[in-house]
């Protein structure tokens, strides 16, 4: 149930953000997935503000994360491509 409400959250639509939070609460508890949308609204507060002053990944971590970035198309996203001048 974590991993539909996280894929969810990502996903960005109201109504399947909805109801796999109603899920989450039904299977865990309505505690539960208050902490879940806390940590799912932390995490993109962390990546926000990582943008927006410019943090890069390490350059070690750059190396090691190449092949799953590479079949995830993760370098594809407009965060992804912003380097610092």
């Amino acid at each position: 149930m974590f991993i539909a409400f996280a894929e969810a959250v990502v996903g960005g639509e109201r109504e399947a953000i909805s109801a796999a939070r109603v899920a989450l609460a039904k299977q865990c508890s309505p505690a539960a997935a208050t902490d879940a949308a806390a940590v799912a609204a932390l995490f993109n507060a962390i990546n926000r503000v990582a943008d927006a002053i410019g943090i890069e990944v390490e350059g070690s971590k750059e190396e090691r994360t190449a092949y799953f970035r590479e079949a995830l198309d993760l370098d594809s996203f407009q965060t992804a491509r912003i380097k610092k001048s």
